[in-house]
């Protein structure tokens, strides 16, 4: 005989635990928190770290988001009765650690317990972020992220250009350049953001141009200014990341140091060439710039694009790389290049990775760190290396 609804749920009674709101609050971050509802009902408002795996779905998507059988797990629904369906159907399916919140959101709610209203999509942003949303690191609230988030590019170059292309496609924002230069026929052969029409044209005007026409929801910002000591923490405070893809040694001195004084996190790109690398600053967590790099190369060793030239799609290999290292910031998913430097030779087609440490005596990031505000680099730069190191002392 066919089991009735109430002895479905005295079946999943008797085998999976109910707990309260106070309890499931006292277990915030020791539990995987899942909320079983339709999307309809999870964008009205949902608890705080609960991923969104419908009842519907969960039996199929749950291993993809949880696949460690032995996780602790605590599914929630609007009243309580789907999620301990939803639980039942979890531990026939080998789930050890599987609980639900009894009177589910509703009682959460009542309880007085914070809750988050997410942005909800337009339906052209859901069909336009369609392949975003069926990814799980993703999903709506992970493009809701991407729709909120400030990018700011130094430069919209070589590396800006794809970069920049590739975040606003992926729906980031806010998205801002400095940059003070013009475009020049020279850069078409690379900087994939400006055409022949706009030649002579502000770089950061036309990279505003290709920006919209790309996506309507991106708002753009133009910094048509030579970034310096003067203006870079103002500029670097209204974003949330900076991508650093400048072609000369101050500014990327000057735009590393900045973004650990203002605790903005920063993907930084270089291109030479054939090779090209990539990695992810976060200040105070990972090795920066100066840690890597503590004082810079005469000139003669590491000349610019303009003078040592570079393969016109290599900026795009490395500039992608860091666009996604960005959605990663933003998201919260994957694991981030900090602490390794991905080094890339087109030439060869090889990518080889290389383990950066942190500088306990790094002059900015260090424990007692002596550059605690901007300084003159062009002079340090421009110092020989033995002197250039003593300069960072001096200005303490």
């Amino acid at each position: 005989m066919a089991k009735s609804s109430r002895d479905l749920l005295d079946d999943a009674r008797s085998t999976v635990p109910e707990v309260s709101p106070q309890q499931v609050r006292a277990a915030s971050g020791s539990r995987t928190l899942i909320d079983v509802r339709e999307r309809s009902e999870f964008d009205e408002g949902y608890i705080p770290g609960a991923m969104h795996l419908s009842k519907g779905f969960i039996e199929t998507r749950i291993e993809d988001s949880v696949p460690k059988r032995d996780t602790p797990i605590t599914l929630y629904c609007a009243g309580g009765v789907r999620s301990l369906l939803a639980a039942r159907a979890l531990q026939e399916l080998g789930y050890t650690d599987v609980q639900s919140l009894a009177g589910g959101y509703g009682a959460w709610k009542q309880a007085g317990f914070d809750f988050i209203v997410p942005r909800v999509l337009t339906a052209q942003q859901q069909q336009r972020y369609s392949r975003h949303l069926l990814i799980p690191e993703i999903g709506v609230e992970g493009q809701a992220k991407l729709l909120d988030a400030r990018v700011l590019l130094i430069g919209a170059g070589g590396l800006g250009s794809p970069a920049a292309l590739y975040l606003a496609a992926a729906g980031v924002g806010t998205i801002g350049f400095v940059d003070f230069d013009t475009v020049d026929r020279s850069n078409l052969q690379r900087q994939i953001l400006h055409t022949e029409d706009r030649i002579g044209m502000l770089k950061t005007a036309s990279a505003r141009i290709a920006l919209t026409a790309l996506n309507s929801d991106v708002r753009v910002v133009e910094h048509n200014v030579v970034l310096s000591g003067e203006n870079a923490r103002e500029i670097f405070d209204q974003y949330d990341i900076i991508v650093n893809g400048c072609d000369n040694f101050p500014t990327r001195y000057l735009a590393n140091d900045v973004a650990i004084f203002a605790k903005k996190p920063m993907v930084d790109g270089g291109i030479f060439r054939f090779e090209g690398q990539v990695t992810t600053v976060v200040p105070f967590q990972s090795p920066c710039y100066r840690c890597r790099y503590p004082s810079p190369p005469p000139p003669e060793e590491a000349p610019s694009c303009a003078e040592a030239g570079v393969l016109g799609v290599l900026p795009g290999i490395v500039g992608i790389l860091q666009a996604t290292e960005v959605i990663k910031l933003i998201t919260g998913a994957g694991d981030l290049l900090t602490g390794r430097l991905l080094h890339i030779d087109a030439l060869a087609m090889k990518f080889r990775e290389f383990r950066v440490p942190r500088d306990p005596q790094c002059p900015v990031c260090g424990e007692n760190a002596t550059i605690t505000e901007p300084i003159d680099y062009e002079g340090f730069c421009a110092a020989p290396a033995s002197v250039a190191t003593e300069a960072v002392g001096a200005t303490a």
